[in-house]
């Protein structure tokens, strides 16, 4: 019986981190052989669409010039873009510097909702067919609008997830390390996901929906940007994802910073499982089904508790059959993961001493990220996660 469980618990663990990303690039690369692929056409510069650059942001003053410089400067035609802020509760002067530029129109309410409702209460302003969102710490590559715009030539897309990047320094942290990696990572499976059949939600840093098809969230949604352009996939069309659409941004502060920002996520994919538990129907969804549940459900859920259940059922089943000693499977698997957990240890040590070597880091923090997730699972259970949660501190 042990045996079975630490098979179960092997094959979790392994799909989801590793043989997921296999088995999507084989099906994108498959059906790139046997079904043609879509051409966009250039953009005609004569029929561009009007779009909207939708902002929200809470005391972001810090950032906020660079900002709006980084929106005035992307490369579309100034008179097509509909720069729309929606600010509530900033007591740090971002407002005020907001209302310094006629070219925004800035939304304002004292009283702080959280993003959702700002997304809720800032659509009914929006005047254009496509809405470009964009976090207020995030700056666009120039030629962000234009790739997401082409996008959208496809009828049957009803959204656009753009790339996020993480900007890395030689001395940056664990934070800055991990954090780095996993979005290179998550940004192979979105494109080899898109290229397949749809991407498996967008980012908030930078996605875009035609405007006709939002529909508003719950009040209480902690994972806005998932739940809009997953409902929108649920309902037929698919999310493009576009690697030359690309939103910049610092890495977290400190692993700590990075933890709350990780809980916080776990517990919204949890609330988001529930709210898109129509999408686990493959005989409604087809293949969405297939990679919803193996690139989200899976990490958010099972993989977390599989990982470190993995080492006390391995543990288990060495005391069982007295062999430590022995070369076999089982106890090489089971020093290996002492081998990761002893160097994501250094790892932490590393990052407390402020001593800069990644090699230790990344064992850190797939290992911290992991524990997040159980802590995010534990919270939203017990109804302890706030839609309006406090910001990680960006380095």
């Amino acid at each position: 019986m042990l045996e079975i469980v630490f098979q179960i618990l092997f094959l979790v663990v392994v799909y989801t981190y590793l043989g997921y990303a296999v088995v999507i690039w084989i099906l994108a690369n498959v059906k790139q052989v046997f079904v043609d692929k879509t051409i966009l056409p250039d953009l005609d510069e004569k029929k561009l669409p009007a779009i909207c650059l939708f902002v929200t942001a809470y005391n972001e003053a810090e950032i906020i010039g660079q900002k709006v410089q980084n929106s005035f400067n992307l490369d579309y035609p100034k008179d097509k873009i509909q720069h729309l802020w929606i600010t509530d509760g900033s007591n740090d002067g971002t407002t005020e510097l907001l209302k310094k530029y006629p070219q925004l129109q800035v939304e304002h309410i004292p009283e702080r909702q959280g993003k959702t409702q700002a997304i809720n209460r800032g659509m009914p302003f929006v005047k254009t067919p496509l809405v470009i969102f964009s976090d207020s710490n995030t700056l666009l590559a120039e030629n962000a609008i234009r790739e997401i715009v082409r996008e959208f030539q496809d009828p049957k897309t009803g959204c656009v997830a753009g790339e996020k990047r993480i900007i890395e320094k030689e001395q940056d942290t664990a934070a800055a390390s991990g954090e780095g990696l996993y979005w290179r990572m998550e940004s192979f499976i979105k494109q080899m996901d898109a290229r397949f059949n749809s991407a498996v939600g967008a980012a908030g840093e930078l996605f875009a929906i035609r405007t006709h098809l939002f529909e508003e969230v719950e009040a209480d949604t902690l994972l806005d940007d998932f739940i809009i352009s997953l409902r929108i996939a649920s309902s037929g069309y698919r999310i493009a994802y576009t690697p030359e659409a690309y939103a910049t941004e610092t890495a977290s502060f400190s692993i700590e910073e990075e933890l709350k920002r990780k809980i916080r996520i776990a517990a919204g994919g949890v609330q988001s499982i529930g709210r898109l538990a129509h999408l686990l129907n493959p005989f409604q969804h087809g293949w969405l089904s297939f990679q919803y549940f193996s690139h989200k459900v899976l990490r958010w859920t099972i993989a977390p508790i599989a990982l470190f259940l993995l080492f006390f059922i391995n543990f288990l089943i060495l005391v069982d059959q007295r062999s430590w000693t022995t070369v076999g499977f089982y106890a090489c698997f089971f020093y290996f993961q002492i081998v990761m957990y002893l160097v994501a240890a250094m790892g932490w040590l590393f990052e407390n001493r402020q001593i800069r070597f990644k090699l230790f880091f990344i064992p850190f923090y797939f290992s911290a990220m992991n524990y997040a997730s159980i802590i995010g699972i534990i919270r939203y259970l017990k109804g302890r996660q706030s839609v309006v949660w406090e910001k990680a501190k960006r380095a």
